[in-house]
């Protein structure tokens, strides 16, 4: 499914990824989204454009598998949500404000 025509690109991106790796990759200008499943490249390319006003150079998506994980509080069974992650790459002097 194909998002390009989406005025709302809002939806696209849920929201940006602060983790400790992330906010080293900021320092090197490559910045980290969770975006929606049905996101492709090109959606997630648009949508930083759109909202951030500037170009990204590359995107890289990456997907997290949902995985299952025994409860140590109680014996049963868990699952972690899965998520798709978006790498974006930015031009030397770019910066997105994510405060």
């Amino acid at each position: 499914m194909v998002l390009t025509t989406d005025v709302n690109f809002s939806t696209i991106i849920v929201k940006p990824r602060n983790t400790e790796k992330s906010v080293r990759l900021g320092e090197q200008n490559v910045y980290t989204f969770v975006v929606r499943q049905n996101a492709t490249k090109r959606d997630v390319k648009a949508a930083i454009t759109a909202l951030y006003n500037v170009t990204p150079v590359n995107v890289n998506i990456v997907n997290k598998t949902p995985r299952q994980y025994k409860s140590k509080a109680k014996n049963r069974r868990l699952t972690a949500k899965g998520m798709k992650k978006a790498y974006v790459y930015l031009k030397k002097g770019d910066t997105i404000s994510l405060v």
